[in-house]
């Protein structure tokens, strides 16, 4: 394998075994949440998620992408970590403190009104998550993925354990009689008429862990705050904060829009939001692989960069990305009922038909992700922030008019066209300004494998008799063993050898 490419897809390993191992001990949780409580409790908890990601946005205003360009162009890189670091610490504490200041009236907004906790925990939280963000792009800099597995499976793994603590242990401690000794302090700690609270609650502490525990990368002591340079990467990062904005809207502005656009009332939108944040979630594999390979990807790009012809680089490594997003849209859909049975409760199981929408939207936002780096590397963000705002508007537009004909179904066609038009646009522009030789004719013959091989797989099992249930893993796995010959056929020695495309 070309050296280069090896090194991204080693990096990618590590951080999608971190990242994997750290979302899926997160997505575990979603079985648990998901049966106790109802589609309109979990509806609140997707809710509170999707203000969270806007919020990141807004705490975190690009700071992230800023840091890794100007460490790649500025000799003094401790200047730019400094600087990064305390932008944000100011921003942070000056948001979360207007955020609880008038949590009354943004509650009232964001539908949770007479729960302005929420707001005051969401504030608190969005603070802790945003002053991590330099130090952790630092450890992904310095091209650490170890140390920053670490650190994240830390937060995540202290989120699970509270959720299991305040969701499952405290009910069935306070349950049983055996455990009476337990019972005082269960009672101090844990209050069941919290509810959904339990999980922000849970989510908070697990923030102010890894504030903790990333101290030491603060370097209080001996800043080296440039204005001049603050100012600089204030320039470079404001369009990405219309593309980060812009980016969650066309995730959540759906799930949002839902119960305020659902043909019904507040009890049954909540209900189907529920239904529809647990079944996008369905969608994890996809989602997992994408974040992993953008960890890695986003600073292995800026470094490439540098070096002689990297535009060969970037299409090499966007062929194999769209081999293994095809491979596990096919593990997932070929196998739909086990993943459905060990996911959710039952009563989540009438919004399974929108995962495939959903997966292959994903797939494209991956590739989107992909081809972002044209305006990245050339400075042109409000290229890139054009292109988020259009699928803004398509999301928005689309999901005004299909909700409340369609409910969550429409939803998810809207974002898989919202993905695919950004993914296309950013093409066409990508080639004009900077072109890469992307083998476009070969990802549109493994896409149309994946969806041709999903359909077949459908109609197969539709005609086995209730007897013959274990036949449709049989037809899975000899489905997704065909689509791997085919790519090995057509790749023939480019896998192992990685000729020019």
């Amino acid at each position: 394998m070309h050296p280069l490419v090896k090194k991204l897809a080693q990096q990618t390993a590590i951080y999608g075994v971190s990242s994997i191992l750290a979302r899926f001990l997160n997505y575990a949780l979603v079985p648990i949440q998901t049966r106790v409580f109802h589609p309109g409790e979990f509806g609140v908890v997707t809710q509170f998620y999707a203000y969270a990601a806007f919020l990141n946005i807004l705490f975190t205003y690009g700071m992230e992408t800023a840091f890794f360009r100007y460490s790649t162009t500025k000799e003094d890189k401790k200047q730019v970590y400094d600087t990064g670091m305390a932008s944000l610490l100011i921003t942070s504490l000056l948001f979360s403190a207007l955020l609880i200041l008038f949590r009354n009236p943004i509650a009232r907004l964001m539908q949770f009104e007479g729960h302005t906790v929420y707001v005051t925990v969401l504030a608190l939280t969005m603070a802790l998550d945003a002053i991590v963000t330099v130090p952790f792009a630092h450890l992904r800099q310095e091209n650490r993925p170890i140390r920053f597995a670490t650190f994240k499976i830390l937060n995540i793994g202290t989120n699970v354990f509270f959720n299991l603590f305040f969701l499952i242990a405290c009910p069935w401690i306070l349950k049983n009689e055996s455990l009476a000794s337990w019972h005082g302090f269960i009672q101090q700690v844990y209050n069941p008429d919290l509810g959904v609270q339990y999980i922000f609650i849970a989510g908070l502490i697990a923030s102010a862990v890894t504030v903790i525990v990333l101290a030491k990368y603060f370097y209080i002591r001996h800043w080296k705050f440039d204005f001049s340079l603050w100012k600089e990467m204030l320039h470079y990062a404001w369009p990405l904060i219309i593309v980060g904005a812009a980016g969650m809207g066309n995730e959540m502005l759906s799930r949002i829009l839902l119960t305020r656009r659902w043909n019904g009332n507040y009890e049954e939108a909540i209900h189907a939001l529920g239904v529809f944040g647990a079944c996008y979630k369905m969608s994890l594999l996809m989602t997992l692989f994408v974040q992993a390979y953008r960890m890695a990807a986003e600073p292995f790009f800026f470094g490439e960069s540098k070096k002689e012809n990297p535009q060969l680089t970037y299409a090499r490594t966007m062929n194999f990305f769209v081999i293994f997003c095809c491979f596990i849209f096919l593990l997932v859909t070929l196998n739909m009922d086990f993943f459905k049975e060990i996911f959710m409760g039952k009563e989540y199981y009438e919004g399974i038909r929108v995962v495939p929408i959903l997966l292959l939207a994903n797939f494209f936002l991956g590739v989107y992700y992909n081809l972002t780096i044209w305006y990245k590397l050339t400075n042109n963000n409000l290229a890139g922030s054009l292109i988020a705002f259009g699928g803004v508007v398509i999301t928005f537009t689309l999901n005004w008019i299909w909700i409340p004909l369609y409910g969550y179904y429409g939803s998810s066609w809207v974002t898989f066209i919202c993905y695919g038009s950004m993914m296309l646009v950013s093409y066409f522009l990508g080639q004009k300004y900077y072109p890469v030789p992307y083998d476009i004719r070969r990802f549109f013959i493994y896409i149309a494998l994946a969806v041709l091989f999903f359909f077949a797989d459908a109609k197969l099992v539709s005609l086995l008799p209730e007897s013959l249930w274990l036949m449709k893993y049989v037809y899975a796995a000899a489905f997704m063993a065909l689509f791997l010959l085919i790519v090995m056929t057509i790749e023939k020695g480019r896998v192992s050898a990685l000729k020019p495309i």
